[in-house]
């Protein structure tokens, strides 16, 4: 039994002392100054997750603007408004004006990550003061929410 212990520990010890693990895309890493900071995103602008690449249609893709429009009303409305007005999250005017549109998707996909480390998304949060719920969106279903956001920005 004693023996048994002994390798039990021994064998934690050599899994402690193993090699550090490289890190991913996304993780923190050691700053020069000793501070963890977030890897840079090499798709500046485009927030953190999977959606890398939008190809964005003119004129917009009628098809999904009802579909946006109606995951807007069931899991948007009640933080964000289409004008400019701040209610619990920003108003949604002219957001397809201000951001590309992976990282909208990113932001509606990936909430809980952007908010970590995006530092556009993380302005946010000090501005509204609550994080996004994540809604749990499909790829789809965001896609058709970007397209709903850029028909409200008067896009044809």
């Amino acid at each position: 039994m004693k023996n048994l212990i002994s390798l039990v520990i021994l064998g934690l010890i050599l899994v402690s002392c193993g090699p550090e693990k490289p890190k991913t895309e996304g993780e923190s890493q050691e700053h020069p100054s000793g501070k963890d900071a977030v890897i840079e995103n090499v798709d500046e602008g485009k927030g953190v997750g999977q959606v890398k690449e939008v190809t964005l249609n003119t004129p917009l893709e009628q098809e999904r603007i009802p579909r946006g429009k109606a995951i807007y009303e069931m899991k948007c409305q009640a933080c964000h408004r289409l004008d400019d007005q701040r209610v619990v999250g920003p108003g949604w005017k002219d957001v397809t004006k201000k951001r590309k549109p992976e990282w909208i998707m990113n932001m509606i996909t990936n909430v809980d990550v952007m908010l970590d480390k995006d530092a556009e998304a993380q302005k946010l949060l000090e501005l509204c003061l609550t994080r996004m719920p994540n809604q749990n969106v499909s790829l789809g279903d965001a896609r058709d929410v970007l397209e709903f956001m850029r028909q409200n920005d008067g896009e044809k």
